[in-house]
């Protein structure tokens, strides 16, 4: 039996236009799902050894220049549904970080403002437990959808995940998130919505959003700022290829018009040896990285 879907299917689609380093390689095949039934139908028709990956806005995300052997699932723009689910707010792995927080706080709820912060989506967030100003994504989780290799989705409760700073035990391999149910406290929207405009403001002042990045490289090792690390260390303004050390935030690797990923990602490793040998620190990537890499 042919399994019928109604997403849009790429193939050899360059991933570079779906990340916010505006790099990388293609993907052998690109699927945008209609909906979650639709998305159910195309994993249930994959071949089992098929590798899957999902993305979102590929904010924290460096794909390899050799681009990616298997399917690339985006969600931004796919699963958008976001609305109150008996008081608490349900949103679809594909909705921005920024949307939730923003409908959070129109209907007088408080406690996802900071996630007006995290240039992500839902799934993302959800993922990699992601956070900023002093939040985190599973703190006002209070369950989730998610789906696996056969299209089954499943129910679990926040109790299912252990969760800790930037960092997620999936309690059953090759599941990824789709949806989820926040909970949060009754508050203001009028006090709400002015926290997030200052966040934003803040986030406008001390990130190069000017420039294609993926966000924070690093985790902040306990204690301390990766950002504080590297500034120290001599890297604000390093420049490999056509990725650079953020003048504006050290924690932060732009691309300035032409970096390639091998660029950013022996960036990345230079900025790791740097810092270990002079601050005795070992500093963490946060960013996702995936693909193979491209030949010389």
């Amino acid at each position: 039996m042919t399994t019928v879907v109604t997403g849009k299917l790429l193939h050899n689609e360059p991933l570079a236009r779906y990340t916010s380093w505006r790099t990388g390689g293609a993907a052998d095949c690109l699927y945008v799902p209609a909906s979650l039934e639709d998305l159910q139908q195309f994993l249930s028709g994959l071949p089992a050894g098929e590798p899957v990956y999902f993305i979102g806005l590929g904010s924290n995300l460096l794909v390899r220049d050799g681009g990616v052997r298997g399917t690339v699932i985006l969600m931004h723009g796919a699963l958008s549904a976001l609305h109150l689910d008996h008081g608490m707010v349900y949103a679809e792995a594909g909705v921005t970080s920024a949307k939730l927080a923003k409908f959070a706080a129109r209907q007088h709820l408080h406690g996802a403002e900071f996630m007006a912060g995290i240039p992500g989506t839902v799934g993302g967030a959800l993922a990699m437990n992601a956070g900023c100003h002093g939040g985190e994504t599973w703190e006002i989780v209070e369950r989730v959808l998610t789906i696996d290799r056969a299209g089954e989705v499943h129910e679990r409760n926040h109790q299912a995940f252990s969760t800790a700073y930037r960092h997620v035990d999936m309690p059953v391999a090759d599941e990824w998130f789709v949806a989820a149910w926040f909970r949060l406290a009754d508050g203001d929207a009028t006090e709400a919505e002015a926290k997030i405009k200052q966040l934003l403001a803040r986030r406008l002042a001390t990130q190069p959003l000017n420039l294609p990045n993926a966000g924070s490289v690093f985790r902040n090792p306990p204690g301390d700022h990766a950002a504080r690390l590297i500034e120290a260390s001599g890297l604000k303004g390093y420049r490999l290829g056509g990725a650079e050390v953020s003048e504006k935030h050290a924690n932060f690797i732009v691309n300035q018009g032409e970096a390639t990923a091998t660029d950013i990602e022996q960036l990345i490793l230079h900025v790791q040896a740097v810092v270990k040998q002079q601050q005795g620190v070992a500093l963490h990537p946060e960013v996702r990285v995936i693909g193979e890499n491209g030949h010389e």
